[in-house]
């Protein structure tokens, strides 16, 4: 089972709370609200977006790269790199 479907309720709650800032900020910026507060909202959900994909590329790190690292496979590394190279653009 992918780690996805194990937490996937916690990752849930996370979509939810993103989707929540999102309507928050599409309210500021409908009321025109002023720049820093609309600027705070969106470094708050950036900072949100970051800890998910954190979350979400750990668990990928140790569920699925791990048992590679751990046999030494060759491919282990370069997959690793990739994986992070493509979600740290």
């Amino acid at each position: 089972m992918s780690h996805t479907l194990k937490h996937k309720k916690p990752l849930l709650n996370r979509v939810r709370r993103l989707k929540g800032q999102l309507e928050a900020l599409e309210r500021a910026l409908d009321e025109e609200t002023g720049c820093y507060p609309i600027l705070q909202q969106i470094t708050a959900i950036r900072g949100a977006i970051n800890g998910l994909m954190a979350t979400v590329i750990e668990g990928h790190i140790r569920e699925h790269m791990q048992p590679l690292l751990e046999q030494d496979e060759p491919q282990a590394t370069e997959e690793l790199i990739k994986v992070l190279r493509s979600y740290l653009k």
